[in-house]
């Protein structure tokens, strides 16, 4: 069974919002490992994600990410406040929030689905699981899942 993307599928947008840089580095080796044509754009803190999201400021000409990795723990807003105010906000609450986190609390996971989370991961803190985790989530979403156009 094939399961790369048809040659001419339009690579998708994703943005990570992620505040600790050996996780963006982990995450774009293994976006890279697969050489996949997907975008990966970063927001280090949960007031850039918005800024990212609604195209204010710097990112005027963003393009609109066709999936969200979200950590929890973020400076200025963390993930939670950025989750809510995605799924709150009618042009975004389409796009699916993936949460990718190291927090393994019941609160959080609870939570993060009452905000309409699309899926709740755990962030594995061993490198080659961590690269597999990711390949994992991407290849859903490309492969598998039929993304809002």
């Amino acid at each position: 069974m094939n399961n790369d993307p048809a040659p001419d599928a339009r690579p998708i947008e994703v943005l990570l919002v992620e505040d600790d840089p050996g996780d963006v580095l982990l995450t774009t080796e293994a976006f890279e490992h697969n050489k996949l044509r997907n975008h990966l754009h970063v927001a280090s803190d949960g007031e850039h994600a918005m800024a990212f999201l609604r195209r204010e400021g710097e990112h005027a000409d963003a393009p609109r990410p066709d999936l969200i990795l979200l950590d929890l723990n973020l400076p200025r807003k963390d993930g939670r406040q950025v989750l809510e105010e995605v799924k709150a906000d009618r042009d975004l609450r389409s796009i699916p929030v993936v949460v990718l986190t190291t927090s393994e609390a019941d609160e959080d996971i609870l939570r993060s689905y009452d905000l309409h989370a699309n899926a709740y991961v755990t962030k594995p803190v061993d490198f080659d699981r961590f690269i597999q985790v990711v390949r994992q989530i991407d290849n859903f979403f490309v492969t598998v899942v039929k993304l809002p156009r």
